[in-house]
């Protein structure tokens, strides 16, 4: 790949900017050459003053959630070759941005914090350890591997305008311990999120499975939900 890239960045510093900006960056590529390595290549070398979050490079943290090329990323595992030779680099959709690809993630923590995150435990916890079985482990894998980047929080049209849904994010955390035989919680768990903000608010449209890039399936995770919420009603336990 020898020819040039043109990445278009969004630009905005909300306290001196009245509406934002594209800058258009012009970079030699190298072979391998991720979004993330591009954004810092920039950053050192041309314009030290764009604004972007960014940690572990290897999409364990989930600081680099974008929107590249319209479709949220983790910018540190999205190759350049497979782009083309014009990327449109953007903050995730629908949040707050505090500074170029720097958004608020206020509200996001918020909700995730609703659905209380972390095993609860009512009984007094064995002498050793509470065991579990691979195949129940296996059964919160897939949930376990959630980041919390954010890429499906933002691509949510009904986060987009609903400040109190909770989301795919919050929604699919709940479920990995709803879930999970370990926890004791699971009642008090499926009151918070049948409440009218809460899985039955989901349109089921799939943005948010189609955005994940751990392969995860917020939508696979409320619809079971909706199904052990009406369990517990009609058993009694709710």
């Amino acid at each position: 790949m020898t020819d040039s890239i043109k990445l278009s960045i969004y630009r905005r510093d909300p306290d001196l900017d009245t509406a934002p900006r594209y800058q258009t960056y012009e970079i030699q590529p190298e072979p391998g050459q991720t979004v993330l390595m591009a954004l810092y290549h920039i950053l050192d070398n041309v314009d030290k003053s764009i604004a972007f979050r960014a940690s572990c490079r290897s999409a364990v943290c989930g600081s680099c959630g974008m929107h590249i090329n319209g479709q949220n990323r983790l910018a540190c595992e999205t190759q350049l070759a497979p782009l083309g030779n014009e990327i449109l680099i953007e903050p995730l959709p629908h949040l707050p941005v505090l500074k170029d690809l720097v958004v608020d993630m206020t509200a996001f923590w918020d909700k995730y914090e609703k659905v209380r995150p972390y095993l609860i435990a009512m009984k007094n916890p064995p002498e050793k350890e509470r065991l579990q079985s691979p195949a129940q482990r296996k059964r919160i894998d897939e949930f376990i591997d959630c980041i919390l980047c954010a890429c499906c929080h933002s691509t949510c049209t009904l986060d987009a305008w609903s400040n109190d849904y909770l989301g795919p994010a919050a929604l699919a955390k709940a479920y990995r311990f709803v879930a999970d035989t370990r926890d004791e919680g699971g009642v008090e768990r499926l009151k918070i999120v049948a409440s009218e903000e809460g899985v039955f608010r989901c349109h089921t449209i799939f943005n948010c499975t189609e955005e994940c890039p751990k392969k995860i399936s917020p939508t696979f995770a409320i619809q079971e939900m909706k199904k052990k919420v009406l369990v517990a009603k009609f058993s009694g336990k709710m």
